[in-house]
């Protein structure tokens, strides 16, 4: 049931009309997906995670990203692979629940639409989470939907 909560795509940041990444986000994690060049050994790449900045690129050569991050995560539980011709980043939210309206401060934000809908799905994801046992993949809120970090006392910690 849960899966049916997960993300349904991923969101694209476009600069100069070319992808530079795509993202999505769940209660715990923000993922970013970078294509990479090809002709390129995956010894050359390099990513460095702080928590409220992102570097990565090419040994070499200038950055192709060196950002702020709109929150900070946790460095000791994020990390990075490559698979398949894309680098995949997995940034462990500091702030479980918050809903990020893009990775990069000020780079692709999400309309106010966009991130509304992305707080009612990890609202669901929360609820999922809490009640394993109920579907709420069919549930939708009407209004304005709380905040999933705060809702009721707020997240339950392990």
């Amino acid at each position: 049931m849960a899966e049916k909560l997960a993300p349904e795509k991923r969101h694209s940041f476009l600069h100069n009309g070319q992808k530079v990444f795509e993202w999505d986000q769940t209660l715990d994690e923000v993922n970013m997906y970078i294509n990479l060049p090809p002709n390129v050994h995956s010894k050359q790449f390099y990513c460095k995670i702080q928590s409220k900045h992102i570097e990565l690129g090419i040994k070499g050569n200038p950055p192709y990203l060196n950002h702020d991050l709109t929150c900070p995560v946790k460095t000791d539980s994020s990390f990075w692979t490559l698979e398949d011709d894309i680098m995949h980043l997995t940034l462990q939210k500091r702030d479980k629940g918050h809903t990020w309206a893009s990775p990069i401060v000020g780079q692709g934000q999400l309309d106010p639409y966009a991130t509304d809908l992305e707080q009612k799905r990890l609202m669901l994801q929360r609820f999922q989470e809490e009640n394993p046992g109920f579907d709420f993949s069919q549930a939708q809120f009407s209004g304005n939907c709380p905040d999933p970090r705060t809702f009721m006392g707020g997240i339950r910690s392990d």
